[in-house]
């Protein structure tokens, strides 16, 4: 059976006009068999919800095809600065076989009357 693996970046941190940190990691779930959803993986990092702080951030949810089930995974040490190109090299595991991006921002005060 075919495995997926599943990781979600913020591209533009800490801002858009600016994002010298590059991509932030928000969540990596391994181990996921090709016919369910996530969550039947393996969460190896911890989900993390957006939460941008300046500007409208890109957000990527990136799924590749796992070639074998992973007992070991090369995972980062710091979520920032996080290449989503470096840990697919890491861990074998070429080009992604799906791509959803969704924008956000932060969210405003309310206004009082």
């Amino acid at each position: 059976m075919a495995m997926k693996k599943k990781v979600m970046t913020d591209p533009d941190v800490p801002g858009p006009s600016d994002p010298y940190l590059k991509e932030h990691l928000h969540w990596i779930v391994t181990d996921i068999p090709g016919t369910t959803d996530a969550t039947f993986g393996k969460e190896v990092v911890n989900y993390e919800m957006p939460r941008p702080n300046i500007g409208i951030h890109r957000f990527a949810f990136l799924l590749f095809k796992q070639k074998r089930r992973q007992a070991v995974v090369m995972t980062p040490t710091s979520k920032d600065r996080f290449c989503t190109k470096k840990f697919a090299q890491d861990n074998d595991l070429g080009l992604p076989v799906a791509a959803v991006f969704f924008n956000a921002q932060r969210e405003t005060a309310a206004r009082r009357r």
